[in-house]
C-alpha cells in the first residue's frame, strides 16, 4: 500500500508539473483562445489513457505500482478527464449507453453548473 502511495504521488507531481508547463506553452502559441491549454491536456490524457488501458489489458503493464504511478498518478493530476473519458467509453462499450449519455451530460452541465455557484458564493464572500 505505501509503495502505490508514493507511486501515485510522485507521478502526481510530474503529471502537475507536466500540466502547468504544457498548458503554459499552449497558451503562448494561442494567446486568443485561453482554454487552448486545458484543450490540449484533456485531449492528450485521453489518448495517453487509452494507450495506458489497453498495454495494461494486453499485459504490458501488469504491476499495481506502475499503474498507480502512471494513470492515477500522472495522468491524475493532469487531467481527471481521461478519467472521465475512459470511464464513459467502458459504459458505452458494456451497452450502457443511457448510462454513458447521462456520465457526459452530469459532468458537463453540473460542473458548470458548479462553477457558477462558487463563483456566486465567492462573490458573497467578498468582505
Amino acid at each position: 500500500m505505501f509503495m502505490n502511495l508514493l507511486a501515485v504521488g510522485i507521478g502526481g507531481a510530474i503529471g502537475a508539473m507536466s500540466r502547468y508547463f504544457l498548458t503554459g506553452w499552449m497558451q503562448q502559441k494561442f494567446p486568443q483562445f485561453e482554454p487552448a491549454g486545458t484543450l490540449f491536456v484533456n485531449v492528450l490524457g485521453c489518448f495517453l489513457i487509452g494507450l495506458l488501458v489497453t498495454l495494461e489489458v494486453q499485459g504490458y503493464l501488469n504491476q499495481e505500482n506502475v499503474r498507480a504511478f502512471a494513470i492515477t498518478g500522472i495522468l491524475g493530476s493532469l487531467t481527471t478527464f481521461s478519467t472521465f473519458g475512459y470511464q464513459t467509453v467502458v459504459l458505452a462499450r458494456d451497452q450502457n449507453m443511457n448510462l454513458a449519455i447521462f456520465n457526459v451530460a452530469s459532468n458537463l452541465l453540473l460542473g458548470v453548473a458548479a462553477v457558477l455557484l462558487g463563483m456566486m458564493a465567492g462573490r458573497l464572500l467578498d468582505f
